[in-house]
């Protein structure tokens, strides 16, 4: 599109309003082990998710963007509310407009539009609800102006975005997010997507510890660094895990994956990411007659996985929460 074309679709979108979403995510298997090229399962949560919209703004006031989930700094209600070119330059919200903006709208001019974000996925839950906000605004902004971004473009994006977020990513929240569908992820060889031959049924239970991927990835590569052999060989363990669990799934055997999950938890146990809240809720969903548990994510807080049949989903769930936990969501994977 030349820059006559960018302007005249410009002028016209910012008197349009346009609606984007993205889903949230949970890794089954690999988690940590993937930062270190070693393959991980990763599937969206399709029943919490991050939403952009984009509408008209003030004339002449260029880009606003409109966190509503977050308060603002005054304490009033209502959202934060702020121009784009007073945020702070690392600030994800930013970055996320900014980059979709230089990839959609090529003629550098800065559009009047308000920007709102909400979500309903989990802050620091080990939920890829940064890489969904991020790939919700990019969706949005390419919408709005007249193109129809594909996850094959989105997820470098959302890449750049999560750069700020972890320091030093993996890729998979980015993949997973923006493809919507469940991914077999190695670093450097990009994504497959992986075909689920029986639904599995996920209760999801968060513990209520917020924890931050950046500092436990962070400590993980400080013992590696340490004790570079020990550690790989955890991370070979958990990689040959993931491998067995991608064949138990493509095959249809959920009593299979539910024991590797249960091997995966021990794995990341060892590794020294659990907690004692993730591994209380581990029990608890066992005992409930899980098929297997796990936590998922960064770890040390964040939620767990409990892998039940259909009909055991509200007995686990009630558990989790007799156990601690903060909350549940049902999710079916297919």
């Amino acid at each position: 599109m030349d820059t006559r074309a960018d302007q005249t679709q410009s002028r016209r979108s910012e008197c349009e309003t346009t609606v984007a979403t993205a889903p949230g995510k949970v890794i089954l298997f690999g988690e940590h082990a993937v930062v270190y090229s070693r393959p991980a399962i990763a599937v969206p949560v399709m029943d919490v998710s991050a939403r952009a919209t984009i509408s008209p703004g003030e004339l002449g006031g260029g880009v606003h963007i409109l966190a509503a989930d977050l308060p603002a700094p005054d304490g009033n209600p209502g959202g934060h509310r702020y121009r784009l070119r007073d945020a702070a330059s690392d600030d994800p919200l930013r970055a996320s407009v900014e980059l979709a903006l230089d990839a959609f709208l090529h003629n550098g001019s800065e559009p009047d539009v308000l920007v709102t974000i909400t979500s309903t996925i989990p802050i620091a839950r080990g939920m890829g609800s940064g890489a969904a906000v991020a790939t919700a605004i990019v969706r949005a902004v390419g919408r709005h102006f007249g193109h129809d971004p594909q996850p094959e473009g989105i997820s470098p994006l959302v890449y750049e975005v999560e750069k700020l977020h972890h320091g030093t990513p993996s890729g998979i929240d980015n993949t997973v997010v923006a493809y919507a569908q469940p991914v077999f992820f190695v670093r450097g060889e990009g994504m497959k997507r992986l075909s689920v031959g029986a639904r599995l049924n996920l209760v999801v239970a968060d513990t209520g510890v917020v924890s931050s991927t950046r500092e436990v990835v962070g400590d993980v590569r400080r013992r590696w660094s340490a004790d570079t052999e020990r550690y790989e060989g955890l991370f070979d363990e958990i990689g040959a895990v993931a491998r067995l669990a991608k064949s138990a799934i493509e095959r249809g055997d959920p009593k299979a994956v539910g024991r590797l999950m249960d091997e995966n938890h021990e794995l990341l146990m060892t590794l020294g990411v659990s907690s004692p809240e993730l591994d209380t809720l581990v029990k608890a969903a066992e005992r409930a007659g899980a098929l297997g548990a796990k936590m998922s994510g960064a770890g040390w807080g964040g939620n767990m996985l409990a892998l039940v049949e259909a009909d055991r989903a509200p007995t686990v769930a009630s558990a989790l929460r007799g156990a601690g936990a903060a909350s549940t969501i049902f999710s079916q994977i297919s």
